[in-house]
């Protein structure tokens, strides 16, 4: 299942993606790479919301430059969860292709997309944990507690992307049912967002 839907070895494709997409930031095609192109591109929205974000914690700025990176977040954050529901999608079609008939009402609480959207933070964490580790400022004391970090980061990422596996395993043998959840976030939407529509009248 993992092989049809191009999410083999997700962690070490992430990793190289992020290290690539660190020095070629303008870029977001990185060569030699095979991967489902939506979690891929789900990869690529984290990515730029990390660094959006670290923008948003500097105080050495005027608030009104806070203010568009504010903005810029809500935009890629709405990106970020119209690809996971994008992903979920497009692995329901795969599925719904070999699944035997349920006989289970069984569902798991978190969707396949939201496991790939996981695992692509955590290697975001891993990539800035690791640089961290390897910074030249740091007394033995810091580096030693990065490197431990690290090392618990990438447990839990291997067991997320094990969940990740045992969950479309479960699909395909019909322990389990897959469900696409909207998220429905209301605060981009000018229509749904009482702080936009109320300024409207």
């Amino acid at each position: 299942m993992l092989s049809t839907l191009n999410l083999t070895g997700l962690e070490e494709t992430f990793d190289r993606c992020i290290a690539f997409w660190h020095t070629n930031s303008d870029s977001f095609e990185v060569p030699v790479v095979s991967c489902n192109p939506l979690a891929l591109e789900l990869a690529w929205r984290n990515y730029l919301l990390w660094h959006e974000e670290d923008k948003a914690r500097r105080t050495d700025v005027d608030d009104s430059a806070i203010a568009t990176v504010k903005r810029a977040i809500d935009k890629l954050n709405q990106q970020r969860n119209d690809q996971i529901e994008k992903l979920d999608e497009a692995i329901l079609a795969e599925v719904s292709k070999t699944a035997p008939e349920p006989s289970t009402e069984l569902i798991n609480s978190e969707t396949p997309g939201s496991i790939v959207d996981r695992i692509s933070i955590m290697s975001l964490k891993v990539y800035h944990m690791d640089e961290d580790s390897r910074r030249d400022d740091i007394d033995s004391a810091h580096k030693e507690r990065s490197l431990h970090r690290l090392a618990v980061l990438k447990l839990q990422r291997y067991d997320l992307y094990q969940a990740l596996v045992q969950l479309l395993d479960d699909y395909k043998t019909g322990k389990k049912i897959m469900k696409l959840y909207k998220q429905f976030k209301m605060y981009n939407d000018p229509s749904l967002n009482p702080e936009l529509y109320r300024t409207q009248k």
